[in-house]
């Protein structure tokens, strides 16, 4: 099972960072290149433990639906995200807040990225030849987005 592990150290109190990576409007407004649209569930607002969200994008060149689940939320620390229904087979992302030991305004955000996809040997080709590449760099464009967005709400604080 391919594992992505990245960490993106932010100019932000943790709450403030933990906030907007739940934040189903911002993650929208971040993904707007692939068409990211929540469609059922939770389609607005922060998203809770136990709550879900059915997801519409185009990823790859075809349009994608994913349904994911809060399963695990420890706030400001962590929440866990897993897919019920989508195109892997399955996918565990965990995100992790960390505050500067030295100040409170300066944030680890560590995302973890666990996931399979169907079709045993095609699946496992396809995720080494293509699929871990596409989704750290959108899970790196996702952090970086979060730490733009947090760090200029910080300034204003």
């Amino acid at each position: 099972m391919p594992s992505i592990k990245i960490e993106t150290e932010i100019n932000a109190d943790a709450r403030m960072c933990f906030d907007l990576a739940r934040d189903i409007d911002f993650h929208q407004e971040t993904l707007k290149f692939s068409k990211e649209k929540a469609i059922a569930g939770r389609i607005s607002g922060l998203i809770g433990p136990g709550e879900w969200v059915s997801w519409e994008a185009n990823h790859l060149g075809f349009v994608q639906h994913l349904t994911s689940k809060i399963t695990e939320f420890d706030a400001p620390n962590y929440f866990v995200v897993e897919m019920v229904l989508g195109a892997f087979e399955s996918f565990r992302l965990v995100y992790h807040f960390t505050s500067s030991k030295h100040t409170e305004s300066k944030t680890i955000m560590t995302n973890i990225f666990h996931f399979k996809s169907p079709y045993k040997l095609l699946g496992r080709f396809a995720d080494e030849v293509f699929l871990k590449r596409y989704m750290r760099n959108l899970i790196k464009r996702r952090g970086q987005s979060i730490k733009d967005r947090a760090e200029e709400l910080y300034r204003v604080l």
